[in-house]
């Protein structure tokens, strides 16, 4: 009885902490969920992995995005080698320099986890569970042996239950839709290609920021490329993006394909500028114009921002 008592307790107390935790990263979690929810709709979709579960991970596994394992790796799910032959990146773990899976696109890492939890025995169960059923799909991750940390589905529980995530979840029958993602999610064609056993889009995959679609530029993308694809001018894109005709598109750039917002997201009042921050690259990282940061802040248009100033940004 005392034991229970104190598991009980002990459960109250992660709640309350994993709580408090959250509110202090709320927005950078409803960023990566306004970010990637539409992704982990596709799994639940095609593979029958709940869309909140798969949420919940992702933002346990790579701090909603932020960690610095998540940001080298594109590992969003604390996947490790095993059998792995692609590309690898080493980090400590249970062990000291564990190896890990290493992806060039987020997209692909997201792909591997419905086919690293469908192709391994030790998972078959879960997917006999109700597709919508996030308590029973949490446990059952732990007691796979997904993760070592006692609290596992507990922390996968929460996160789901403060931040909403089951809303996510498309119901029994969406395992057997196998139709495509809205063309408002995937841009224009559905065509694919093999990376391994992983399938990916070739084209760009369309998520939002601070209300604004926009696209992560690939290796080879030019914005005229973008442009053409979204039927959309080029000169357009680079008004939307504010650079000008002799600007080079870099990998993994955001392209915007409307306009920015006047003021950045709710509860995004500031923002600190960090090491090679610029203008340019804050206001593509809040989907809010450089004028506007510009007029808030009062700083001439002759002149940058200094390490460590920090801005208004609404």
């Amino acid at each position: 009885m005392k034991f229970k008592k104190r598991t009980r307790f002990t459960i109250i107390l992660l709640f309350i902490s994993l709580l408090a935790f959250s509110q202090s990263r709320k927005q950078s979690y409803l960023d990566y969920i306004d970010q990637y929810h539409q992704l982990a709709e596709k799994q639940q979709r095609e593979h029958g992995i709940p869309a909140s579960i798969v949420l919940a991970q992702g933002l346990l596994e790579s701090g909603a995005g932020m960690s610095q394992f998540a940001k080298e790796s594109n590992n969003h799910f604390g996947i490790k080698c095993n059998d792995w032959t692609g590309d690898k990146i080493y980090h400590d773990d249970d062990q000291k320099g564990e190896c890990f899976r290493k992806y060039s696109q987020v997209i692909d890492s997201y792909e591997d986890h419905a086919v690293f939890l469908k192709t391994r025995p030790r998972y078959s169960f879960l997917f006999d569970l109700n597709p919508t059923d996030y308590e029973a799909w949490a446990h059952g991750l732990k007691k796979a042996g997904y993760a070592t940390d006692p609290t596992y589905a507990f922390k996968l529980i929460s996160l789901i239950e403060v931040y909403d995530l089951h809303r996510f979840d498309l119901g029994e029958s969406a395992a057997t839709n196998n139709s495509t993602v809205d063309n408002n999610t995937i841009s224009a064609s559905d065509k694919r290609a093999s990376i391994g056993k992983v399938k990916t889009f070739v084209n760009h995959l369309v998520v939002k920021v601070n209300g604004v679609k926009f696209v992560t530029s690939l290796p080879g993308d030019s914005y005229a490329g973008i442009a053409d694809e979204f039927r959309i001018t080029e000169d357009r894109i680079r008004n939307y993006n504010e650079v000008n005709s002799t600007v080079e598109l870099k990998n993994g750039s955001r392209v915007f394909l409307a306009a920015k917002k006047k003021k950045a997201p709710k509860n995004c009042e500031t923002h600190a500028v960090q090491v090679g921050e610029s203008l340019h690259s804050i206001s593509q990282d809040y989907g809010i114009r450089i004028k506007s940061i510009y007029k808030m802040n009062k700083i001439p248009f002759s002149e940058g921002v200094q390490l460590g100033q920090v801005l208004k940004l609404r």
